[in-house]
């Protein structure tokens, strides 16, 4: 792979998207790939905006991406997806959870939260809607939203070829293994 992939993971705190994030990037290393990854985290604990970034390919300088660039935009919270939309390249691919999480200023009434996100992302971008949470709700445990949405992402960049269960194994809570295999094949199938 010559040309370097850019991923961006954006929602909210407490959603799991630095999980995803290094979920991502251990699997990317042991297949082989040189991958440099960052997060941000400002007021996570309060509900605030989450960003992680991992860029893979043969040779990676940066852990940053450039506005218009991410290959990859997924959104964890509907809204955070519109938030992000600028970095996305043209020809890139936005996954959005169907699933909102109202901003500190909405909660306070300073704010609407916004109508029509869903629609406004298809009109811009080649837009996968993945209701992440009624899946996971029915697989048992809503915090696995995160893992449904993993695997949307692997089967958007074609990582298919990655042994990611082995790799989710790894990263998660030994009771939790079975709910989050389970919803990385739904998160598979969610997207075309």
């Amino acid at each position: 792979m010559a040309q370097t992939k850019n991923v961006l993971l954006v929602g909210v705190g407490g959603q799991g998207t630095i999980l995803v994030g290094k979920i991502l990037s251990s699997g990317l290393v042991n297949a082989g790939f040189d991958v440099k990854m960052s997060e941000v985290h400002g007021m996570a604990q309060r509900g605030g905006s989450v960003s992680n970034q991992v860029r893979y390919g043969e040779k990676v300088y940066s852990p940053i991406i450039s506005k218009g660039q991410a290959d990859i935009l997924v959104a964890f919270e509907s809204m955070e997806a519109l938030r992000w939309l600028e970095y996305l390249n043209p020809k890139g691919k936005v996954v959005v959870n169907d699933y909102q999480i109202p901003s500190a200023p909405i909660l306070m009434g300073k704010q609407d939260y916004p109508e029509g996100v869903l629609d406004i992302l298809k009109e811009k971008a080649d837009t996968s809607v993945v209701k992440a949470a009624k899946l996971a709700q029915e697989l048992g445990n809503i915090k696995s939203m995160n893992i449904v949405l993993f695997g949307a992402l692997v089967k958007g960049m074609q990582l298919t070829n990655i042994n990611w269960e082995q790799v989710i194994k790894n990263n998660v809570k030994p009771k939790t293994v079975e709910v989050n295999i389970k919803a990385f094949r739904a998160g598979l199938n969610a997207v075309s």
